[in-house]
C-alpha cells in the first residue's frame, strides 16, 4: 500500500531545511548591522549641515582671535625679553601653523556633530571637544595674558591630555575627525616643550 503524504507530512521533511535558509538569511541581516562606524552613519540635512560648519569655524575663530588679542610677540613686548630655547621656530610660522590647525579642528567637530547615529557618543565627544577649547584659550590667557610660564606649563599639559581624549572619543563616531586632530595634538606638544624651554632658561 502506498503511503501517501498529506501537505502536513510535506511541511513536516521540509521544514529543517527552511529553517536552515531563515537562519542564514537572518545571520545576513546581522551581518548587515554590524557595520564600521564611518560606514553608513545617519546624515543631518544640508542646511543644517552648513550651518553647523560654519558655527564650528565661528567656535574656533572667536578662540583664536581672542586668543590673538593677548597674544603680544613684538619687539619691546614681554615675551620679547625671553631667552627662547632653540628649537623655537620663528615667530611668523605660528600665525599660518594656527590657522591650518583651527581649520582641521573645525572640520573634525563638524563631522562627529553631523552624524546623528550615535547620539550619546557623539555628546561625550563634543564635551571633551568644548573643553579642550576652553583649555586652548586659557593657556594663552596664562603665558601671554597673566605672564605665568610656569603655570602654563601645567595648564598645557592639561590641554594636551584634553586632546588625546577628545581624539578617542571622536574615532568612536568618525575616524576621519580623530585623524584630523592628531596634528593638533602633536604641536601643543611641540609648544609645551618650548613653553617648558622658556621656564628653564628664565
Amino acid at each position: 500500500m502506498h503511503r501517501v503524504q498529506t501537505s502536513d507530512t510535506r511541511a513536516r521533511e521540509s521544514a529543517p531545511g527552511d529553517r536552515d535558509r531563515d537562519d542564514d538569511r537572518d545571520r545576513d541581516r546581522d551581518r548587515d548591522r554590524l557595520v564600521a562606524p564611518d560606514a553608513c552613519p545617519a546624515r543631518r540635512s544640508a542646511p543644517a549641515q552648513a550651518a553647523g560648519f560654519a558655527v564650528s569655524v565661528a567656535l574656533v575663530a572667536i578662540v583664536s582671535l581672542v586668543g590673538g588679542s593677548w597674544t603680544d610677540t613684538g619687539t619691546g613686548s614681554w615675551y620679547d625679553s625671553l631667552d627662547q630655547p632653540a628649537w623655537n621656530p620663528p615667530g611668523w610660522v605660528f600665525g599660518p601653523v594656527w590657522g591650518v590647525l583651527y581649520l582641521m579642528m573645525a572640520v573634525a567637530a563638524w563631522l562627529v556633530w553631523r552624524d546623528t547615529d550615535r547620539p550619546r557618543a557623539r555628546t561625550a565627544a563634543l564635551v571633551a571637544y568644548a573643553v579642550q577649547l576652553v583649555l586652548n584659550l586659557g593657556w594663552t590667557g596664562v603665558f601671554f595674558g597673566l605672564e605665568r610660564p610656569g603655570w602654563a606649563v601645567v595648564e598645557i599639559a592639561a590641554l594636551a591630555v584634553a586632546i588625546a581624549t577628545t581624539i578617542f572619543l571622536f574615532g568612536r563616531v568618525h575616524r576621519d575627525a580623530a585623524w584630523l586632530l592628531v596634528p593638533y595634538l602633536a604641536w601643543v606638544v611641540f609648544a609645551g616643550s618650548i613653553n617648558a624651554g622658556v621656564v628653564a632658561m628664565n
